[in-house]
């Protein structure tokens, strides 16, 4: 057998001899042998981290760096007790950020298992949609335009194929392909005759068969010399580290200047003070941020997911928190993508079909009465092209009717048997010889048959105005008469202001050429006629698009569909004004300045090339706008490669959208959409209430440390309670917030500001009040516990516990960043909060009286009366800090997220 790299040097039957298989494809017999020779096609991924390596990891940290150092120099003065409490939670806090991290690889993981490829092949001369992992060598692959290969292929049939291999090779256009052998030491780069797996198909059909699979492809190769590269953070992940490290910095110099007053001021101890400025470094630090946000991402990911969006760049979960205008395809997306044929026009009738979606059931109705078979000799020749111009196939599923193509072309098959003439029988009759497929460049398809008997013919569909401009001709029932352009038009025009999608119909008699070429298509043809077709609005898309301008979102339509169809459609579903649109032609005449006052008013836009599409997403960021894109197909991958979250159909679109997109809807619907961002916006909040809760309490922490040295009293609170204190409400209170659910008004607040940031004067306010809270409160308990006859262990019990209780009342304040945290109608129910609550109830409960746990922290068992006084810090916490939000929110403020820093 050939080499990998020799397949490209020999011929197509040399190939498909040496590899044992025919253009037929392979039997189950061989595929089974195959499969168990060569194993699944898929490409190698980076071996997941150990437990043990994510463990190790968690040791690379600023802070991490001087708790080490801090603990040598505590065993190098003979405490051995706070070294190896130090080491303890140095140890503790590894292990749950190793489990923190798998968590978040873990939901990565399930995503990417969420986007499994298809390939179309031929096997056992039946063609099927299969798995691409499925794929063996010798298997018969169908390509064509949007396709991703997925596998290296030998090309055997070429029809006008260009390939877009720029991620394989860097290529910056697509390349011509065709099945002719190349030189045995042609470059990668110049082998016109093979396919490669991860590359997209942008023009034209072929037919290869698989020479490799799995890792054993080019891009299988590349993808393991990558295996062991680590994905990067994410902005908001890097920005949040930045600030950790700023702030340790700071806190380092605040610490060392504690110690030098402490020292040389208050006269203690050098050891003494060192160990209080680590537990202020400690307290003030917030080291677990970076994880805490990381898991917070990938919980939105999870939800999304669930909500069937699945999320393949992880950044784009911020973004969505900021969307200001979502601008959505039409078909599939805003509609059921279930088409099906209403009306018929032809030269001398108009019919109505009858029916619902592909089954083939329904009458064709004249003037409301059924039309008898043979009456109508113009519906024939129309109901020949709608079927015979056509790559779709109708079959039955779970007692469903459904379609494995383009769903227009479904229709057009459903109609063909409505009529009486099943596509096979009159494929039969009329076999194909060439196929010109649709391009949106072209914007029509063609193709050739012959009738068994040397006469050959060419149908035509394609939009109205492109099959108008090339005919000189209609069918009526006395044959072939001139086209009247402006009749046809009007008609056109009336099916279009239906909503229906139009499409015409026509076919060149008498063709001499045994090959299809678009120069013999210029004119000449003769019209049959038209069909409108219908693709009724979700039901819940009206539903979503109310939702999204209570949100503050506008919702542009961009399609490919006549004019007057998009204002249609636009209008049923609440997009528009139901006369506004602007056209792709129209588009092309107005220069930016123009195009930008034109989109202010404008939320429908038809007869849209790629071109144009990316032009209206690039004329909406240079107003300010955040972007959403939705799109499904080869000509939708540019806008959503540039647009800030790029949306792909899962279901039914192409690999090319789903490859250029950040997010990709399992449904195909709307409202996912708009679900997304929801959850989009929670994410963000989250990350707000989150990092509220850190900043003051670590601050509280530090400050209390800070004060009692300046104030030449013992410390209220020890290092090494600090240390604890740290340790159990970071993974427990703060971790909780990141389960919040949506807030009440979360989709009626306008969009956040692009440039807008998580820090912003509320937070600095917080920052201040909620730190001094956490210092007045355990302060005065512990200077009234003293003068009281208490313990210095009683009286520092008292005010770590007093501590932890303020944290745990402000933790309910920090579940809204300004509503109550229960609204009306009842709790917003959180579980992890519960939990968070009663996990750290029972630590702090081991805290105080387990005789061990006493004598490693120096505490000591509380009263009753004790323990009120602790309960009622967390009260006056939670009631002070809600009087005022209660203040805030009748002065009529709002959430505004501060400029950059």
């Amino acid at each position: 057998m050939a080499a990998p790299s020799d397949w490209h040097a020999l011929s197509a039957a040399e190939t498909l001899a040496t590899l044992e298989t025919s253009t037929d494809g392979l039997d189950d017999a061989a595929l089974r042998q195959r499969r168990a020779h060569h194993g699944s096609n898929t490409l190698p991924q980076a071996r997941p981290q150990t437990l043990l390596q994510r463990f190790f990891r968690q040791f690379h940290n600023l802070l991490i760096y001087i708790l080490l150092a801090a603990s040598g120099v505590t065993a190098w003065l003979g405490d051995m007790l706070d070294t190896g409490v130090i080491l303890g939670v140095v140890l503790i806090n590894a292990v749950i950020g190793a489990l923190q991290e798998g968590r978040a690889e873990s939901a990565l993981s399930a995503i990417r298992t969420l986007l499994a490829p298809r390939a179309l092949v031929r096997r056992g001369r039946q063609r099927q949609e299969v798995e691409a992992a499925s794929l063996v060598p010798g298997d018969i692959v169908l390509l064509q335009s949007g396709d991703k290969v997925p596998a290296d292929l030998r090309l055997v049939e070429v029809r006008a194929l260009r390939v877009d291999e720029s991620a394989l090779t860097g290529e910056s256009v697509p390349v011509e392909k065709s099945e002719a052998p190349c030189r045995a030491d042609t470059p990668l780069a110049e082998r016109h005759n093979m396919a490669y797996a991860g590359t997209v198909v942008s023009y034209g059909q072929a037919e290869g068969v698989v020479v490799a699979t799995g890792r054993e492809t080019e891009l299988g190769r590349i993808t393991t010399l990558l295996a062991g590269v680590e994905s990067r953070e994410t902005p908001l992940t890097r920005l949040l580290d930045r600030f950790a490290r700023w702030l340790t910095g700071v806190i380092l110099a605040v610490t060392v200047l504690t110690l030098l007053l402490g020292v040389y001021w208050r006269g203690e101890s050098w050891e003494a003070m060192f160990l209080a400025g680590v537990g202020l470094a400690v307290a003030a630090v917030p080291e677990g941020l970076p994880a805490i946000v990381t898991i917070t991402l990938a919980i939105g990911v999870e939800r999304m997911a669930r909500r069937r969006a699945i999320m393949r760049k992880l950044p784009a979960v911020e973004t969505l928190g900021a969307v200001s205008v979502i601008c959505t395809d039409k078909t599939g997306t805003l509609t059921r993508n279930e088409m099906m044929v209403a009306e018929i026009m032809l030269a001398d009738a108009a019919l109505v079909a009858e029916g619902n979606g592909y089954a083939p059931e329904g009458r064709l109705l004249r003037e409301a009465q059924p039309l008898e078979a043979g009456t109508l000799p113009t519906l024939a020749p129309l109901l020949r092209a709608a079927a015979l111009c056509n790559d779709a196939r109708l079959y039955v599923r779970d007692g469903q009717w459904q379609v494995e193509g383009d769903p227009t072309e479904g229709a057009l098959l459903t109609l063909a048997h409505k009529a009486g003439l099943p596509p096979e029988t009159l494929l039969a009759r009329l076999p194909r010889l060439d196929t010109l497929p649709f391009e949106s460049e072209r914007r029509f398809m063609a193709t050739l048959h012959h009738d068994h008997q040397g006469h050959r013919v060419a149908y035509l569909k394609g939009a109205p105005e492109v099959i108008l401009a090339r005919a000189v001709s209609a069918l009526s029932g006395q044959g072939p008469i001139p086209l009247e352009v402006g009749f046809w038009q009007e008609r056109v025009n009336v099916l279009a202001a239906r909503g229906l999608r139009v499409l015409a119909l026509a076919a060149v008699p008498d063709v001499v050429e045994a090959e299809l070429d678009e120069s013999l298509l210029e004119g000449g043809l003769t019209l049959l006629g038209l069909v409108g077709l219908i693709d009724p609005p979700r039901e819940e898309a009206r539903e979503a698009v109310r939702a999204c301008q209570s949100a503050g979102i506008r919702v542009k339509m961009i399609t490919g569909d006549h004019a007057a169809t998009a204002v249609a459609i636009g209008s049923a579903l609440g997009i528009g004004d139901g006369r506004r649109v602007l056209t792709g032609a129209q588009l092309e005449v107005l220069d930016d300045t123009t195009l930008a006052e034109a989109i202010r008013d404008t939320d429908v836009f038809a007869r849209t090339s790629p071109e144009h599409k990316l032009r209206l997403v690039k004329a909406l960021q240079a107003e300010g706008r955040v972007i959403a894109m939705t799109g499904d197909g080869v000509n939708d991958a540019p806008a959503l490669k540039r647009a800030d979250v790029g949306v792909a159909m899962g279901a039914k679109g192409t690999d090319a959208a789903r490859e250029a997109a950040d997010m990709v809807l399992t449904d195909d619907n709307f409202a996912s959409i708009v679900r997304a961002v929801e959850e989009g916006r929670t994410v963000y909040d989250n990350l707000k209430k989150t990092i509220l809760f850190i900043l003051p309490t670590n601050a509280g922490e530090a400050a209390i440390i800070v004060a009692a040295i300046l104030a030449g009293v013992p410390l209220p609170i020890t290092p090494l309670q600090i240390l604890w204190i740290n340790m159990v409400t970071a993974v427990t209170l703060a971790l909780a917030l990141a389960f919040e659910p949506p807030e009440g008004d979360v989709m009626q607040r306008p969009p956040r500001p692009p440039e807008a940031r998580l820090m912003d004067g509320l937070f600095v306010w917080r920052l201040v009040f909620v730190g001094a809270l956490m210092v007045a409160l355990p302060f005065a308990l512990y200077l009234w516990a003293e003068a009281n006859g208490s313990t210095v262990a009683q009286a520092r019990t008292l005010a770590v516990n007093a501590m932890v209780a303020t944290e745990i009342g402000y933790l309910f304040n920090s579940r809204a960043l300004l509503a109550a945290p229960w609204p009306r109608g009842g709790r917003r129910r959180n579980p992890a909060v519960a939990w968070a609550v009663g996990v750290l109830l029972f630590l702090q409960a081991a805290l105080t009286g387990l005789p061990m746990m006493q004598r490693l922290f120096g505490t000591a068992p509380l009263s009753a009366g004790e323990w009120l006084a602790v309960a009622g810090c967390g009260g006056v916490t939670f009631l002070l800090v809600e009087a005022e939000k209660a203040l805030r929110r009748r002065a009529g403020q709002k959430v505004a997220p501060a400029r950059a820093r």
